[in-house]
C-alpha cells in the first residue's frame, strides 16, 4: 500500500491496501463495505457456539483453541438464529495481511450496539479483542454474544468493521482544546479530560421520554429487515420529569448525549468508557465515529451520540447532565474522499433519540 502520514487511513488508503492484497476477501470486497474511515467486516457461512468467550492466546491459532471449546455448529446459509446469552465465534470474509506500519482495531458497527448484540473480532495469537498488531497476516474471526434479543443471521451481514492506522494518531488534550477553539466539536462547553467527555440528556425538549430499556422476553429480529420492528415489542420507554432515571441492574438501556458531537473531515473518534468511580454502569462503546458525522459540510449541524448503557451490581440514580463517556480523537492520514452522511448512506447523520435501523420510527 501507498506510504502515508501517521494517522487513521481513509477510504481511499483502504480501496488501495485491497488492490494491493492487503485486504483479502472470498467473496471479494464490495464497495459498500468501504466506510470513510473503516471497512465493514463480513460474516461467514458457519457459527460455532462455543462454551465461553475466549482469546486464542500467543503463539496459537484460532481454530485450534475452537477445537477446545465448540459444542456445535450452525450453518447459517439459509440464514440461522443466534440465541440470546449463547457465544458464537464466525469466521469472517476477510483477511489481513498487514505490513509492519500498520496495526487495527476493529468495533462493533452503530446499529450492532444498539441491539447489545455484543460483537468482538479475535485473530490468531490475539492477546486482545478488537486490537490487532502491526504486521498482522492471518483469518479474522468475530465473537457474537446477543445480551437483549436473540437475532437472525446470514452470510454476508456486516456486524462490526475494522479501522487501520499508522503511528500514534490521538490527540492529546491540548491539541483536542486547539481543534475546538478552530471548530467547535460540541455545542456548548467542552469537557476535555482525557478526550471530550459527553454527558446524558434526561430533559428532552417537549416530552417526558429520555430512553429505552430492552424488554427480557422477545421475539426473534431479523438483521436483514430494516424499519420492520414496532418498538413497543422489543423495548419499554423510560420517561422522566425530575432529570433522573433509576438503572436496573442487568437492564439495557438506550439514551442520548445532551451533547450534540461534531467530528471534522481531518479527523475520526472512538468512543470510550468513562471513569469506573462515577456509578455501577458502563457505557457501550460499541463506536467508530467516522469523519464528517454532525459535520456542516457532511449535513450535520451536530449529532448527538447514542449511550448504550447497562447497569451492574446495584441500582443507580442516573442524573441530567452527567458525565458518561469520552471521545477519543484521532487524526486521518488524509482527508477521506467520501464523508459519512455526505457521499454514503449513513442512517444516523443528525440523529437524536433513536432506536437501531430495524425498528419503525415512533
Amino acid at each position: 500500500m501507498p506510504n502515508a502520514m501517521n494517522g487513521v487511513l481513509p477510504n481511499q488508503q483502504i480501496s488501495a491496501m485491497i488492490e494491493s492484497g492487503a485486504i483479502a476477501a472470498d467473496p471479494a470486497v464490495t464497495a459498500a463495505q468501504i466506510q470513510p474511515a473503516s471497512l465493514d467486516l463480513r460474516l461467514g457461512n458457519v457459527a460455532y457456539r462455543v462454551r465461553a468467550s475466549f482469546l486464542a492466546g500467543q503463539g496459537a491459532k484460532v481454530a485450534d483453541r475452537l477445537a477446545e471449546f465448540e459444542m456445535h455448529r450452525v450453518d447459517l446459509s439459509d440464514g440461522a438464529v443466534l440465541e440470546k446469552g449463547c457465544v458464537y465465534v464466525v469466521p469472517l470474509m476477510e483477511t489481513l495481511a498487514l505490513s509492519e506500519d500498520v496495526s487495527a482495531v476493529a468495533n462493533a458497527k452503530s446499529s450492532t450496539g444498539r441491539l447489545d448484540l455484543l460483537t468482538r473480532t479475535i485473530t490468531d495469537g490475539g492477546t486482545e479483542f478488537d486490537r490487532i498488531a502491526p504486521g498482522y497476516t492471518g483469518p479474522l474471526y468475530a465473537e457474537i454474544c446477543p445480551r437483549s434479543f436473540s437475532v437472525l443471521v446470514r452470510p454476508g451481514m456486516r456486524l462490526n468493521q475494522i479501522r487501520f492506522g499508522s503511528g500514534d494518531a490521538t490527540l492529546d488534550d491540548d491539541a483536542l482544546r486547539t481543534l475546538h477553539d478552530k471548530t467547535p466539536l460540541v455545542d456548548g462547553t467542552a469537557v476535555i479530560d482525557e478526550g471530550l467527555g459527553f454527558s446524558v440528556d434526561l430533559r428532552l425538549p417537549g416530552t417526558s421520554l429520555v430512553g429505552y430499556r430492552a424488554k427480557p422476553h422477545t421475539g426473534v429480529i431479523d438483521l436483514e429487515k430494516i424499519g420492520h420492528y414496532a418498538p413497543a415489542d422489543y423495548w419499554e420507554e423510560v420517561h422522566s420529569t425530575n432529570g433522573q432515571i433509576i438503572l436496573d441492574p442487568g437492564a439495557f438501556y438506550i439514551l442520548v448525549s445532551r451533547e450534540a458531537v461534531t467530528i471534522p473531515p481531518a479527523y475520526a473518534a472512538e468512543m470510550a468508557p468513562y471513569l469506573a468511580m462515577v456509578g455501577e454502569f458502563r457505557v457501550h462503546y460499541a463506536g467508530f465515529f467516522d469523519p464528517g458525522f454532525g459535520h456542516a459540510e457532511a449535513g450535520g449541524a451536530g449529532s448527538r451520540g447514542v449511550l448504550e448503557v447497562r447497569c451492574h451490581e446495584a441500582p443507580f440514580v442516573l442524573e441530567h447532565g452527567q458525565v458518561v463517556g469520552r471521545l477519543v480523537y484521532e487524526h486521518m492520514a488524509q482527508i477521506p474522499s467520501q464523508l459519512y452522511g455526505a457521499d454514503i448512506a449513513s442512517n444516523y447523520q443528525g440523529q437524536g433519540l433513536k432506536l437501531s435501523k430495524h425498528f419503525r420510527a415512533a
